[in-house]
Parts: C-alpha cells; sequence; structure tokens
C-alpha cells in the first residue's frame, strides 16, 4: 500500500513539473511524419519439445524487436521571439542590495567606500569628474572649475579661488554661503583624524609631509599626532590658536565677494583632482554647530581634534544640498534616500554635457545590506533587486543569466548571443584602480582578542609577532597567488609586485614577485624568532570584512597553506562587520587582516604614500626605522616635476617595500557590475566611490 501511494506521489509530482516545463518553453508546431521504427512485441508461444523421449508442450513468453512504419507525431519549435524591452516593476524605485555598513556620516572623516556612496548622493563638493573621466571637471557648488586660463588659479600655482554658487539650499533648510564652504575644509584640516583622507589636504594646503596631521605645526616631531589628549595636556594655548589661524589663513571666505580662496603652502598638481571625493563634500556651518560641532573659533578646535567616526557629532546625521535626501538609516540593515523637492539644479542645468538635470528621475533609493550572496543572487533572479553586489567567484552564477553585455568605454550594449533573452545586462573588464591586499601588524595591544594566548606557546602569537622579517617574508612565500586568482579572483586578476598599480608611473614590470614557494615559506619560519616555532607553533587570526567573499578566500588560503607545512601552523579567518573591521583594523588589534585600497586620485602618490607612511603604516603600526626609510623616498617622488626620475624614485621604494616584506601584495582585479536590462544611463568612474543615482532612470 505504501509503495503504490508513494509511486502515484511521484507520478503527480512528474506530471505538474512536465505542466510547468512545457508552460515555460517557446510555442511549439506539431506535425504528422510517416517512420520506421523498432518496437519491440511480445507474445505467448506454444510448442512441443521432446524432453526424456517424450513430447512436452511447452508454453513461453518472447519478447521480439520488429521493425514498423508508424505515423508520429514531432514538435517543430517555433522561431523564438526576440525579447522586447523590459519595464521596471516601479520607476520611481531603485533597489540595491550589498554588503558593509556605513561608517560615518561625517563628511571630515568618510575615508571608505560605503559611507562614499551615501555622500555621493547626499552632499556635494565644489567641482566633481566629468561622468567618467577622472582627469576633467564639472562645477557643482562652484560656479566655475578653477584654471590659469579663467585666472581662478594663479602663475605660480599656490592660490586657487572658488566662485561659490548663489540661491543653493541645505536639506535641512540653511542657504549656501561661502563661510560654509571654508568652514568645511578648516573643520577637516583641524580635525585632522590619522583615519580620514584629510592627509591629502593637510600635505599642499599647509605642508605638512612629515606627521600629516595638525599637529606637526605644534610638535615637528609627530610626538602628539593621534593624540587628542596628549596634545591638549602639553601644548600652550599660545601654540593651539597658532595652529588654527594658520588654517584660517590657508582657507579663507568672503562672504560679500561671494568667493572662497585656498593658498597653498606648495604647487600642488593634483590639488583639483582631491577634491571632488566625499571629504570635499560641503557641511552647512550654521547646522554643523547646531549639532555640537566645531563652533570655529580658535579657541575650541582642540576639543574636536581626531575624534574617530564612533565620537563625532555628525557620525549618525547628514545634512547636504545633493538631490537627494537622508530618509532613514538602521545600522546592520541599511539606508534610504528620496528625491529633494527644492534641489537647486534647473532642467536647463545638466550635471555635464547630455546629463542629468532638474528633480532625480527615480525618486527613492533603497540600500539593503544583505550579507548572504544567495540571498542576494535569488533577488536579482526574481527581479526583487535593479543591482546587487556580486562577489568576484561568483560572477559564472551570475554570467547564467545575462543577455545584453556592454562596454563601458563606449556605452554600446549588445545581445548575448548565447542567452538573448536573459534577464541582466553585463558591464565587464572594468579596469581597477584598487585592490586588496594583505596587512600584519607590527605591534598589536596586548588586549588583543585576535592573538590568542599573546604567547609563543603554541595557543597564541606574541603582540610583535610579525616584527620578525623572516615571519613576514615566509607569509609572502606561503600564499598560493595563482589559486587566488583562479577561485578569488575568478582568473580575472594581475599580480602586482608592490603598492603602485600596472600602467600607472613607477610600476616596474621587471620588479621581483615573491613566489608561491612553500619549501622556502618552511625554510624562512625556522629561521624566525630563535628558531623555535616548528617546535612551538603559533595561533592567531586574519580578519576580513564580512560577505567579502575574496577577502574571506584570502584567509583560507593561508590557513591551509601553513597548517599543510605544519599542523603547528594555526590560522583562523574571523568575519566582522564593516564597521567592527574597520576600527578594529584601524585600532591595530588584528594582527593580519585582508583589506583594500580604492585610489583618491590618479597618481603613484596616493599608493605609496599611505602603503608605506600613511594610512597603512599607522594601521600596522609600522616601526619608525622603516618609515623612515620610505619617507626620504615618497617625499622625493612627489616633489619631483620629472616623470623619468620620478620613475627610478618608485622603482627604488618598490624594490626597499619587497626587500622588508611589509605587506603581502596580491592582484588587481577587473570589475563587472550585473544589473537588470530595465536600468538605464550608468556609467563607470573607476575613482568614483560608488554608484551616482542622480544619473540613472528606470525604463517605464
Amino acid at each position: 500500500m505504501f509503495k503504490t501511494k508513494r509511486n502515484g506521489l511521484i507520478l503527480a509530482a512528474f506530471m505538474l513539473l512536465l505542466l510547468a516545463l512545457v508552460a515555460c518553453q517557446p510555442e511549439t508546431v506539431v506535425e504528422t511524419v510517416v517512420e520506421q521504427v523498432q518496437v519491440e512485441v511480445t507474445r505467448v508461444v506454444t510448442e512441443t519439445v521432446v524432453e526424456e523421449g517424450q513430447s512436452v508442450e511447452v508454453t513461453r513468453v518472447v519478447t521480439e524487436t520488429v521493425v514498423e512504419t508508424v505515423e508520429v507525431e514531432v514538435p517543430v519549435m517555433a522561431e523564438e521571439e526576440e525579447m522586447g524591452p523590459m519595464m521596471a516593476p516601479d520607476p520611481t524605485t531603485y533597489r540595491v542590495q550589498t554588503f558593509g555598513d556605513i561608517d560615518t556620516m561625517d563628511p571630515n572623516l568618510i575615508y571608505d567606500t560605503a559611507s562614499g556612496t551615501l555622500a555621493l548622493n547626499v552632499m556635494e563638493p565644489l567641482i566633481r569628474y566629468n561622468r567618467e573621466d577622472a582627469t576633467t571637471f564639472v562645477p557643482v557648488l562652484a560656479m566655475e572649475v578653477p584654471s590659469l586660463e579663467n585666472g581662478l588659479i594663479s602663475e605660480d600655482g599656490l592660490t586657487y579661488t572658488f566662485n561659490i554658487r548663489p540661491g543653493v539650499t541645505f536639506h535641512e533648510g540653511g542657504t549656501l554661503e561661502p563661510h560654509d564652504v571654508a568652514y568645511t575644509f578648516q573643520r577637516g584640516l583641524l580635525q585632522s583624524d590619522p583615519n580620514s583622507a584629510q592627509w591629502l589636504l593637510l600635505e599642499p594646503i599647509l605642508g605638512f609631509n612629515n606627521c600629516f596631521d595638525i599637529t606637526e605645526a605644534i610638535d615637528p616631531e609627530c610626538g602628539l599626532a593621534g593624540d587628542p589628549d596628549g596634545m591638549k595636556a602639553s601644548a600652550s594655548a599660545e601654540a593651539l590658536v597658532s595652529a588654527c589661524e594658520l588654517v584660517q589663513a590657508a582657507v579663507v571666505s568672503d562672504d560679500d565677494a561671494g568667493t572662497v580662496t585656498f593658498n597653498l603652502a606648495v604647487p600642488w598638481g593634483p590639488f583639483l583632482a582631491t577634491l571632488p571625493p566625499a571629504w570635499g563634500s560641503i557641511l552647512d556651518m550654521e547646522w554643523a554647530v547646531e549639532q555640537g560641532a566645531w563652533d570655529g573659533t580658535c579657541e575650541t578646535w582642540q576639543d574636536h581634534y581626531a575624534p574617530g567616526s564612533e565620537n563625532s557629532e555628525l557620525t549618525d546625521v547628514m545634512n547636504g544640498t545633493g538631490p537627494y535626501k537622508l530618509e532613514s538609516w538602521t545600522p546592520g540593515e541599511g539606508w534610504v534616500i528620496t528625491a529633494f523637492e527644492n534641489y537647486w539644479r534647473t532642467d536647463a542645468d545638466p550635471v555635464w554635457e547630455g546629463g542629468p538635470a532638474g528633480q532625480a528621475r527615480i525618486t527613492t533609493i533603497v540600500n539593503s545590506l544583505v550579507d548572504e550572496w544567495g540571498t542576494r543572487f535569488a533577488s536579482l533572479q526574481a527581479g526583487d533587486a535593479e543591482s546587487v553586489a556580486v562577489p568576484i567567484a561568483n560572477r559564472p552564477q551570475a554570467d547564467a543569466y545575462v543577455g545584453e553585455l556592454c562596454d563601458y568605454a563606449t556605452g554600446e550594449c549588445t545581445a548575448n548571443a548565447d542567452n538573448p533573452n536573459g534577464v541582466l545586462r553585463k558591464w565587464g573588464g572594468l579596469p581597477s584602480v584598487s585592490r586588496t591586499d594583505v596587512f600584519m601588524v607590527f605591534n598589536v595591544p596586548e588586549d588583543s582578542p585576535y592573538i590568542g594566548s599573546g604567547q609563543l606557546d603554541g595557543n597564541g602569537i606574541p603582540t610583535d609577532f610579525f616584527t620578525d622579517v623572516h615571519v613576514r617574508r615566509a607569509m609572502n612565500y606561503c600564499f598560493d597567488y595563482d589559486v587566488y586568482i583562479s577561485e578569488a579572483l575568478n582568473g580575472e586578476g594581475t599580480r602586482n609586485n608592490g603598492p603602485i598599480i600596472v600602467d600607472m608611473l613607477g610600476y616596474n614590470e621587471d620588479g621581483e614577485y615573491f613566489p608561491y614557494d612553500p619549501e622556502q615559506c618552511a625554510a624562512e619560519l625556522e629561521q624566525a624568532w630563535g628558531g623555535v616555532l616548528p617546535e612551538v607553533g603559533f595561533r592567531f587570526q586574519i580578519g576580513y570584512n564580512t560577505g567579502n567573499v575574496s577577502r574571506q578566500t584570502v584567509g583560507e588560503i593561508l590557513q591551509a597553506e601553513l597548517s599543510a607545512i605544519n599542523p603547528l601552523y594555526q590560522v583562523e579567518t574571523v568575519g566582522l562587520p564593516w564597521p567592527t573591521f574597520l576600527r578594529q583594523f584601524r585600532a591595530a588589534q588584528i594582527p593580519m587582516i585582508a583589506s583594500g585600497w580604492l585610489e583618491d586620485i590618479h597618481d603613484p602618490h596616493n599608493w605609496v604614500q599611505p602603503f608605506t607612511i600613511g594610512t597603512y603604516a599607522g594601521r600596522q603600526a609600522l616601526p619608525q626605522d622603516i618609515i623612515d626609510q620610505f619617507t626620504e623616498l615618497v617625499n622625493a617622488g612627489v616633489a619631483s616635476a620629472d616623470p623619468a626620475e620620478r620613475e627610478q624614485i618608485y622603482f627604488e621604494l618598490q624594490r626597499l617595500h619587497h626587500d622588508l616584506a611589509i605587506q603581502i601584495t596580491l592582484a588587481q582585479a577587473q570589475g563587472s557590475r550585473y544589473e537588470q536590462r530595465w536600468v538605464q544611463d550608468w556609467y563607470y568612474n573607476p575613482i568614483e566611490s560608488g554608484v551616482y543615482y542622480y544619473a540613472l532612470d528606470l525604463a517605464k
């Protein structure tokens, strides 16, 4: 009985599946044809046989194969119709699913892509990139882009003047005035948070290229950099006021004339290129002061120095002039922005030639945090998201649904011959100006939860484990770069041999690489820490940001390779939410971490500085003697106006980077974007932190 019911259920399920499949197929035409077919025929045969001298009738069943002529119905597939234009289910709302929450809404502190994407759409800078071109600019809150030709850049390259746009309203009701612009930059320079992008402005505006911090005006030896309590305890009131006045003299506003003037300490070719990103977004001074931010006087700035994103008065509030205003932000879940009905830009004033103008065409942007790739993928398949973050390793899954392939350089799209009715559009081969690498921390705080026992006893590592160059070299030799490129980057990656990326001034194609060499890895570890590691072993954790499969793969590769050499070499991979990941990295809490860099300006200085003496030098707690070796080369490279001379300086710097093995340099990946085919007008600018939704539309 049970078997009969089960067979019945199976048959019913099969029939339902068959009906579903038929319903999903293109229309068929049935025709009748005559064919000769082989048919099995079963019949009962009775015959007489002789057994033991007697005749006996025997009946048996016989199955034979015979050829018969029959008429059969054959389905003929009708020619598949080309899919018509796809329409958005709700053309007023763009839904994106990604991973990694914002770190802060304070533009003077934003230095991550998640926060930068929000600022890109809610706030505005003086100038921005000219659509996909990262080397030319269009005015935004400035009336025009300064140049030598229009007289807004002085002949000596030290003075930049901006005419500020009148009639612009902030989302909270304030009116944009030149003093708002000056306040924004002055506040950032005086905040000088070591985990912000302010070093990019401190260097040209104040000439600070030793500490890259406002405290360089007080202590050129950098003893106070990043130490709010130490600065307030040791700096005199006169020194504090003097530092503030230095900043106010460098960035000057004139509300009556409608101008803001930057007086640089040194000529700086890439100064304009430094202004479009999030840290150039303009604040409403009066609104910021109401939130508890710096009041603009030289007597109080020290109370707001180096606050960190977790302590900023503006970290969870945002008030800009952009085409969208912040509707809501739920930590760990995402944010919603809506079109600002009083946006200043008219229909006759496009952002760039042929670009968006007037009110935003898409009125609501919903950015949801979904760590699990399977959930994001299901939403993409079902049309429940206009776009989602697709890890490199998962691109083949998304590729199966691509019906249209687009060239980012020309903007032209063609049908995918293998799947012309696929629901997705793919922009492939996007050149990358970012890279994930592995960073080893030289001095981890004793209270770190990521170093086990904190001792070299087989159950942890000492806080200064990576100060031994043999350990650092071993990690470089133990990493299987080919597996990483194949599995984490889907085969779409190019190894780099130092901080500078391929095809940039200073990249040396003949420079030395660390090969994947497990035997040499083992040999280096035998030499490290007095030779005790093979017998004692070690245990530590490598961190990555949750949802980033490529960075997770980095940790898993090292984990597998080290344990294969010696089971006492234990590495554990730990995923952290993006804000936690950033703060733990900035505090040097995690001994080894997989993280990435997206360039701020397209110049080798923007790679060598953070990797050797700036951002990552601080997060890795690099010793001063190593920083000193790099500082001379970094400063010489940016100071030279001769490309050939700069190239040789950067060649030398990359040799030093290899020899000291302060990081594990991985590979540049090619980017891809997947979107529903009803999305319109996307473009690719490699330096922008995210999608500029004001430029987009949805097919109606």
